[in-house]
């Protein structure tokens, strides 16, 4: 395996898409899957501390499954490392090539891990051993991962982001609250992570902003990290104005209503809805013609819920979502709003309303503005603050329907061209071929992908 040419096909492929997304009038193609079968079957190995269950998932735990799923498709051989839950039933899917091996978790809630690398080690006696081992953040922990050199580890969140987040943290903090040490302990680590991470082969970042941390703050030989952005189920979501309508009739929403904002995901304070509701809440006050004429619509569960209901009847909570309602839900609204306040990782609800066609507003963080919110045309940034906030909405207010509907086809192109779940399975499938042999760090027309305008070399 030649670590050069892995380098060349995955830096300058994202380094190429950037330039190319520039000129969106150009008929692009970028890397796709097509039906044809893969060129090796690869034994995968997936360590993830939990896997989703129904709408009850983070992140991470919603990539694992989109990507996995999706390999296993193509015909790859899954072991999946994961722990059971006692309270819920395991899911299961009709392939025979998907296996889960599944463990009691830790207290903490991580896998145990003399456990999961008893399982392993089976597994990789077992036919043939793995072609490649897949972590999903610390799943598997450095300790063990320290001599795997076909071993790759998507980061999900870094302590370096994270800094970003405390410090906003801070200066959200309410007067008389109890002020929180976390940026001291923070920056302790970063330096514990710049330790460790070199422990795994492979680095695999969401967003162009992390891979640039794990490069220069992380100090990652270059060769080893890897961008490929997030990317989420294409087939379903994705315009469908009659699903919208019928979401709508089924929550009573008025046609009188100008604007609907949706809101969805956990409804906590590091998600940022406690600024959400300060800004509507002085909105409402302030200005009755936008208290008449907005709806909101609030996908998820938390504490956040209840404190949302109490701003009055055009604000509807409507819990957690499947992913066919959320679609739905995405299909009703006419801007999606995003007002987390963790900066690390690149966040699937922003990727799913701009495949729906809706534009997106959420807060400016580095992972969001240079990977998804890239200029006006997707849709709206603002600051961590009530004030800025409320002028972003106000804005979107403003600008009504016909200036959204443009800014949610602009959304939709972007995201049709960089985060669906077909390309992200592409690049990642790409990258274990070209780690499992080194005769696959080439493109060769035999290769199960397409691409326009020099992607792949």
């Amino acid at each position: 395996m030649a670590k050069d040419q892995i380098t060349s096909i995955f830096s300058n492929c994202y380094s190429i898409n950037h330039i190319l997304i520039q000129k969106p009038k150009e008929d692009i193609d970028l890397l796709t899957l097509t039906d044809a079968p893969p060129p090796k079957i690869l034994k995968i190995a997936l360590f993830v501390k939990k896997w989703p269950h129904r709408s009850h998932a983070g992140g991470l735990e919603r990539h694992a499954l989109t990507l996995h799923l999706a390999l296993a498709r193509r015909g790859h051989e899954l072991h999946i490392f994961t722990s059971s839950s006692p309270n819920t039933s395991f899911p299961r899917y009709p392939l025979s090539n998907l296996n889960f091996h599944l463990s009691k978790p830790t207290a903490a809630g991580y896998l145990e891990q003399s456990v999961v690398w008893k399982q392993f080690q089976a597994q990789n006696s077992t036919g043939r051993p793995f072609d490649v081992i897949h972590t999903e953040s610390v799943g598997l922990l450095h300790t063990q991962a320290k001599n795997l050199t076909n071993l790759v580890v998507t980061w999900h969140g870094i302590a370096y982001e994270a800094i970003h987040s405390d410090i906003i943290q801070e200066l959200l903090r309410i007067p008389g609250e109890q002020q929180a040490y976390v940026l001291t302990e923070r920056a302790m680590k970063v330096v514990e992570e710049v330790r460790f991470f070199p422990a795994y082969h492979h680095h695999v970042a969401t967003s162009d902003h992390a891979g640039d941390i794990l490069k220069r703050i992380y100090m990652i030989p270059e060769e080893r990290v890897h961008v490929i952005l997030n990317g989420v189920d294409e087939e379903v979501f994705k315009p469908d104005f009659s699903q919208g309508n019928d979401f709508k009739q089924k929550f009573g929403i008025s046609k009188a209503r100008s604007l609907i904002l949706g809101i969805a995901g956990r409804l906590v304070k590091d998600k940022g809805h406690p600024l959400v509701f300060e800004a509507l809440k002085q909105m409402f006050m302030e200005n009755n013609k936008f208290r008449e004429s907005v709806t909101v619509l609030v996908a998820g569960d938390g504490p956040g819920g209840a404190r949302y209901r109490d701003l009055g009847a055009n604000i509807l909570v409507l819990g957690p979502l499947e992913q066919a309602q959320l679609a739905r839900f995405y299909n009703a609204i006419d801007i999606f709003v995003n007002p987390t306040l963790r900066a690390q990782g690149l966040d699937h609800t922003l990727l799913e309303a701009m495949l729906t066609g809706k534009p997106v507003m959420a807060t400016r963080l580095a992972s969001i503005t240079g990977s998804v919110v890239t200029g006006p045309e997707i849709g709206y940034t603002f600051s961590p603050s009530v004030d800025s906030l409320r002028k972003a909405l106000y804005r979107v207010w403003n600008d009504g329907r016909e200036v959204l509907v443009k800014k949610g086809k602009t959304a939709r192109q972007r995201g049709l061209q960089l985060f669906t779940a077909t390309k992200m399975a592409a690049a990642y499938e790409r990258l274990f071929l070209c780690i499992s042999e080194e005769q696959y760090c080439k493109y060769q027309s035999s290769f199960n992908y397409h691409s326009n305008g020099g992607c792949i070399s």
